[in-house]
């Protein structure tokens, strides 16, 4: 890896690595495997960066990011059909699927205030909407590719993409019309 094309990757995680870990974190309700998530997904794009120009690494990276995502879902839904076969033992809890979730009513100037319920309510309509909606969503309005990079990052045709995002719009519009 030369000396150039090391500092401008690093350039481009440090651009996207918020953005990422937050996209993560609302498909898989965990700041911390979101964090994992996103590690993989650098270590993954640094294993063939060089392959691509860099104007070619945001729509790669998102795409593997995606996979990634994905990928845990699927290990999730295996190891949850798993266990619902194994009762929890004595002294083993659920763990509290509020915990991640901000606190709406700690003391905060009004405006503040309102902000945080809005953030909070759009947090909570994001993660509930399906993955690909939610994905095409975020990719489009919030990482603002366009729809064929939207398409090719989440390996789906532009049709796709565009049914995605307007079912994810008409939710999100419903669920948050008392914010307007």
């Amino acid at each position: 890896m030369n000396d150039s094309s090391s500092a401008d990757l690093e350039g481009f995680f440090l651009q996207v690595q918020g953005r990422a870990v937050t996209m993560a974190a609302m498909a898989v309700g965990d700041r911390e495997t979101a964090l994992d998530l996103v590690q993989d997904t650098m270590v993954r794009l640094l294993g063939s960066y060089r392959q691509y120009q860099p104007d070619a690494w945001p729509p790669l990276f998102w795409k593997i990011l995606q996979n990634v995502i994905r990928d845990t879902y699927r290990r999730r839904r295996v190891r949850q059909r798993i266990m619902a076969f194994f009762p929890a033992r004595d002294g083993e809890e659920d763990p509290d699927p509020l915990a991640g979730l901000a606190d709406e009513h700690s003391p905060q100037p009004d405006g503040a205030l309102s902000d945080a319920r809005f953030s909070a309510d759009l947090q909570r309509a994001l993660q509930a909407l399906p993955l690909r909606q939610q994905q095409a969503f975020l990719l489009r309005h919030w990482e603002g590719l366009d729809t064929s990079e939207t398409a090719a990052a989440l390996g789906i045709s532009e049709g796709s993409v565009k049914t995605h995002l307007s079912r994810a719009m008409a939710v999100l519009r419903e669920r948050l019309e008392a914010h307007q």
